[in-house]
């Protein structure tokens, strides 16, 4: 399978194929960094190797017009749940966006990503991060059951029912949260914002592989 990475900006280099990741490929990555220069004065310390397996594939599509997610696992509908997305004015980001952390709680503070005032809630349940400028899909137990499917009310992260403390394991939110794992894609469609850039988390399956190996 073909890998090639891609610069953004001077500090960073992500790597992926042309295609997402096949189920079972193993991986593995030299680093041999020790005494290499990368700026003037600047030089590696790192010499190691990192090897793993892919996982499933999970793709899951939240269509923000019907809001709806359609999970699917190695090519199969798992599971179809409501959400909610972005109001009007906060629309959530079109595109494909990798979870890349997993918070079982975690606090969301508007004044961390422009919303100063707007809301600071501490224990926000379910939390799996979508992007680095703070989207993220998780559990919602603030909004009535019947949001769901029905209302874009958010500030532009995905929303899905939930109970206050995450404890009910029979919520849409819990079973999304113990079925992701890190890598998992989710993609959203439909929404009236624009595609997602692809160095605002590791979304660079937004680019053209042309774009990509230039």
């Amino acid at each position: 399978m073909p890998i090639e990475g891609h610069w953004f900006g001077n500090d960073r280099l992500d790597f992926r194929p042309e295609k997402y990741w096949k189920p079972g490929t193993k991986v593995t990555l030299r680093m041999d960094l020790d005494g290499i220069e990368g700026r003037p004065g600047v030089y590696g310390e790192q010499r190691k190797s990192v090897t793993f397996t892919v996982g499933r594939s999970q793709i899951s599509v939240v269509d923000a017009k019907s809001k709806k997610m359609t999970v699917k696992r190695d090519g199969k509908t798992i599971k179809t749940i409501p959400i909610t997305s972005g109001a009007p004015g906060h629309e959530t980001y079109n595109g494909k966006m990798v979870i890349s952390e997993k918070h079982p709680v975690t606090r969301m503070n508007g004044a961390t990503v422009g919303f100063d005032g707007e809301y600071d809630i501490k224990d926000v349940p379910h939390a799996m991060r979508l992007s680095t400028s703070g989207t993220f899909i998780h559990g919602n137990y603030w909004a009535g059951r019947a949001t769901f499917g029905s209302s874009n009310v958010s500030h532009g992260c995905v929303g899905l029912f939930d109970q206050r403390g995450g404890g009910d394991s029979s919520t849409p939110a819990s079973w999304f949260f113990r079925k992701s794992i890190i890598g998992d894609v989710v993609i959203v469609k439909n929404s009236h914002d624009a595609t997602i850039q692809p160095d605002n988390g590791l979304n660079g399956w937004n680019m053209s592989w042309e774009k990509w190996k230039a």
